[in-house]
């Protein structure tokens, strides 16, 4: 099949690293079907690639993928456009720093750093996976983090999410052996993104989220034979 019959999914498609994603596998000619919080995130990002990817078929849908109902309408978004999905790539996510003894005793920074880190995954992976068993091909990938082989003092319930989502990955990897469906857990370091936008540091202290893109490409790219399980990415000169 050629490119432009086969779907790319990305969540948390309008900024950092999903943006980066989603503009590089529209410049090797797939159309692309994103999500976000926010439709004027949207519109902007279908407005700039539009202009710098002539022919660029990319399919946008407001969704909160922290809210079940939202993960299902943006799957359900996904299944409507009628092509096979060749590529998902569970990227929404957010940080919230911080001590677990200094977060609210009522639990609900732990419950929201998990919807929106792993339950998101979860709740998108789950509806596509029929599919992608039945084609007998694809590649998942999930935006993990080094927050996912690490614990760090200010990680807190952040921390927690990523640890889970690494496990979902891995057990995701080991069911769809035999299927022949790739899964691939992508764990980057500290990346140039609006997470640390104020800190005051230079940017060769980041990974660049164009070179994590890049990266999934071409891990991507391998032959049907081969899955890079985890793809650690850290900058140069170490974590921060």
């Amino acid at each position: 099949m050629e490119p432009n019959e086969k779907l790319i999914v990305v969540t948390g498609g309008s900024k950092g690293i999903g943006r980066a994603v989603v503009s590089r596998f529209l410049q090797a000619g797939f159309p692309v079907a994103t999500c976000a919080r926010s439709s004027d995130d949207l519109a902007a990002l279908t407005a700039e690639l539009s202009a710098a990817i002539p022919g660029a078929a990319l399919h946008t849908l407001p969704a909160d993928l922290s809210q079940p109902g939202d993960c299902a309408r943006f799957a359900a978004f996904v299944q409507s456009l009628d092509l096979p999905v060749e590529v998902l790539v569970n990227n929404a996510g957010a940080f919230v720093p911080g001590r677990l003894q200094d977060e609210p005793a009522d639990g609900s920074q732990l419950r929201q750093m998990l919807a929106v880190n792993l339950l998101s995954a979860y709740d998108v992976t789950l509806p596509l996976l029929p599919g992608f068993i039945a084609q007998g091909r694809g590649h998942i990938f999930t935006i993990c983090s080094t927050a996912s082989i690490t614990a760090y003092p200010n990680g807190g319930s952040y921390g927690i999410a990523k640890h889970a989502l690494l496990g979902f990955t891995k057990n995701l990897r080991e069911e769809l052996k035999p299927s022949g469906v790739r899964v691939t857990a992508v764990l980057p370091g500290p990346t140039l993104t609006a997470s640390w936008a104020g800190v005051d540091l230079p940017a060769e202290r980041f990974v660049q989220a164009e070179d994590v893109a890049e990266a999934v490409f071409g891990t991507y790219s391998l032959s049907p034979h081969a899955v890079v399980e985890e793809l650690l990415i850290r900058p140069q000169l170490g974590d921060l």
